[in-house]
C-alpha cells in the first residue's frame, strides 16, 4: 500500500514538473518572438534568458551589468495565468529610469539608452493573476 501510493506520488509530482517545463518553454517562445519585432530594428539579443515562477504581488529582480549608449529592449512573458504583467528599470542607485514601455496583458517590454555603464536593475511584476512561468530576455544594439 504505501509503495503503491509512492509510485503515484512520484508520477503526479513528475506530471507537475512536466508541466512547469512546458510552460517555461511556452514563455520563453512567447518573450523571444517579442525580441524578434527588436530585431527588425537591428537589434542584437543577447544569449541568455531567466526564468522562474511568479505570483501576484511578488517582484522578481534581475542584476544586468550595461554599457554606457547602447541601447536595450528588455522583454519578459509570461503564463496564461498571468492577466497582466510588467517590467521596469532602476540604474545602481535605485532610481527608475525613464524607457519606452510596452505591454499586452501576458507580455511586456522596456526599452532605453543606458545613460552610463554599470548595474542596472529589471524588476518585474504579476500584477493581475493567478502563479505562472515567466521567461526574461533583453536584446541589445
Amino acid at each position: 500500500m504505501i509503495t503503491r501510493l509512492l509510485l503515484i506520488s512520484f508520477l503526479i509530482s513528475g506530471l507537475a514538473i512536466a508541466a512547469t517545463e512546458d510552460q517555461q518553454i511556452a514563455t520563453r517562445r512567447k518573450a523571444l518572438e517579442l525580441a524578434g519585432a527588436f530585431a527588425n530594428d537591428g537589434f542584437k539579443l543577447r544569449d541568455g534568458h531567466w526564468s522562474g515562477s511568479i505570483k501576484t504581488g511578488e517582484a522578481k529582480v534581475v542584476l544586468v551589468n550595461l554599457y554606457a549608449g547602447n541601447e536595450y529592449w528588455f522583454t519578459v512573458a509570461a503564463g496564461p495565468e498571468a492577466k497582466k504583467v510588467s517590467i521596469k528599470i532602476y540604474d545602481e542607485q535605485g532610481a527608475l529610469v525613464e524607457c519606452d514601455p510596452y505591454a499586452e496583458s501576458t507580455t511586456a517590454a522596456a526599452g532605453f539608452t543606458a545613460a552610463a555603464s554599470g548595474p542596472y536593475y529589471i524588476k518585474i511584476e504579476e500584477t493581475e493573476g493567478d502563479p505562472t512561468a515567466f521567461c526574461l530576455v533583453y536584446s541589445y544594439k
